[in-house]
């Protein structure tokens, strides 16, 4: 097991990469998004470089599940798959999963670490969204996507991802947090309430939400939020 100490230093040289990583990519002229694939790429087969991979579920995510009846004979997708620990946990508890990610090295990762999971990892550019993904979907969700594009390209990404659910579906969002009054600093945007109540407009009903607080394995304390909504029938 690492220590403290082992932890935090990882996640500080795996922060400092990502930093580096995107300005190099955006001197570059290349669009925003475009540093995600280079950062993948570039860590070689070593989660310890990809700051949000914990090669683990995220503990929200189990947590709630364990209060959800099993998704057998249902459909979910998981946004942002990363390296499909997430995906993968859906599918042992019973969903018919389909893991998507802008980055395609992040994908062809996925595929190896998960050969034989049953989840479909597939490269997608949300912005793009394919027509056979639309509407499809009973479980849509999200850890730690939103959060990670800039405020001005959010309410694309909120359609798109709410254009996911299939009639009577629900939507799971899992994102850091901050109070209204707080200007966010990212990479990574900590989400206001508000920032998320955009579902809202575009026809979801709120769920739940579920406000904790995440210890990383450094030892920060982070605010998070837990929100699901549902696409009415």
């Amino acid at each position: 097991m690492k220590s403290e100490k082992q932890a935090q230093e990882e996640q500080e040289r795996a922060r400092a990469l990502a930093d580096r990583v995107q300005a190099e990519t955006e001197a570059k002229g290349g669009a925003y998004t475009d540093w995600f694939e280079d950062l993948y790429a570039g860590a070689k087969g070593d989660a310890t470089l990809i700051p949000w991979a914990d090669e683990e579920a995220h503990v929200a995510l189990v947590e709630w599940m364990a209060e959800q009846p099993r998704g057998e004979g249902k459909k979910a997708i998981d946004v942002g798959c990363g390296l499909g620990d997430n995906a993968v946990f859906l599918a042992q508890n019973g969903y018919e999963v389909t893991g998507i990610d802008l980055s395609q090295s992040a994908i062809d990762w996925a595929k190896k670490r998960f050969a034989d999971s049953g989840v479909t990892f597939r490269q997608v550019d949300l912005f793009e969204l394919p027509d056979d993904l639309v509407g499809q979907f009973d479980l849509v969700h999200e850890t730690y996507t939103i959060q990670a594009l800039p405020a001005e390209m959010r309410p694309e990404l909120l359609k798109a991802i709410a254009d996911l659910l299939a009639p009577g579906g629900q939507l799971l969002v899992i994102a850091r947090s901050r109070p209204e009054d707080v200007v966010p600093e990212g990479p990574p945007w900590e989400l206001a309430k508000s920032d998320l109540d955009e579902f809202l407009k575009l026809g979801l009903v709120e769920q739940s939400v579920h406000e904790f607080d995440e210890v990383r394995p450094e030892g920060r304390v982070v605010p998070h939020w837990r929100i699901t909504w549902q696409k009415p029938c």
